[in-house]
């Protein structure tokens, strides 16, 4: 197996071109290798340009920033579901060195990041040799192991908008115990407060489906006055949420879970 950790993304891009497996942190890619890793792999993790948060109109997360660094960052009240689940990224081991980048691009229904991001807004940000793109989490995202990463390309970056840094959020997990555990479910909300009404509201439910997602018809639910915004997240609609029957938890289990959770993490930002 060829190893190459390069300093600059020029010295990324052929290596990618050339079809060597991408790593950003490994706590995804090294357990699902067993043994034995086949075929080149270039490690991101030190070029620069993938690393860092900073907050100047929008939020950038580089792709290579660590878990640890997220939790620990001076972010807006919007951000406090994402710093939550990211104190929630299997141990303490697991946050030094597992990246945003790779959360997203192993692409697993129950990766404790996404929900937090989706009621953000968020979207990802390709780089190739030959130029950028960017795309909305909800559309990189694509099933179960599945993203729209075409050939040659990197995931540079998570960019938050600016309009989206507004409000409160919180994050809320369900698994067998309360640390390194896959979750059963997993809700995230942000809601702008005004006046005793809430005015917007974002909500995403992960572990439910094959990918996390918003609950358009839950937010709509949402707004209105403050007081009795958990009784109804309780009562609102989840017939979008699609769970399966598993060795964590049947499918009706996890509905009604996402359901509670909603309304804890409403109550926690409300």
């Amino acid at each position: 197996m060829g190893y190459l950790r390069p300093a600059t993304l020029s010295e990324v891009f052929p290596a990618v071109a050339s079809g060597a497996r991408v790593l950003a942190g490994g706590t995804d890619l090294y357990p699902g290798q067993g043994s034995r890793m086949v075929g080149p792999v270039v490690d991101l993790t030190s070029v620069a340009a993938l690393r860092g948060i900073s907050l100047s109109g929008g939020l950038r997360l580089g792709a290579c920033t660590s878990w640890s660094e997220i939790a620990e960052a001076a972010l807006p009240p919007a951000c406090a579901a994402l710093q939550q689940a990211a104190r929630q990224v299997g141990g303490r081991q697991i946050q030094n060195v597992g990246t945003i980048g790779g959360n997203l691009c192993n692409a697993s229904p129950a990766a404790d990041g996404v929900p937090p991001l989706l009621a953000l807004d968020a979207e990802v940000e390709l780089l190739t040799a030959a130029g950028a793109r960017r795309l909305p989490l909800a559309r990189f995202l694509l099933g179960p192991r599945k993203v729209d990463l075409r050939a040659g390309e990197i995931l540079a970056a998570v960019l938050i908008p600016e309009a989206a840094l507004t409000g409160r959020s919180a994050f809320q997990k369900l698994g067998a115990r309360a640390y390194l555990v896959i979750s059963i479910a997993m809700a995230a909300v942000r809601l702008t407060v005004d006046g005793g009404r809430i005015t917007r509201a974002a909500v995403a439910v992960g572990a439910c489906g094959p990918v996390a997602s918003r609950l358009p018809a839950v937010e709509a639910a949402l707004l209105g006055p403050v007081a009795g915004a958990a009784d109804r997240a309780r009562q609102a609609d989840y017939a979008a949420l699609s769970p399966i029957d598993d060795v964590r938890a049947t499918a009706a289990y996890r509905r009604r879970a996402a359901r509670e959770l909603v309304a804890r993490a409403v109550e926690s930002c409300a």
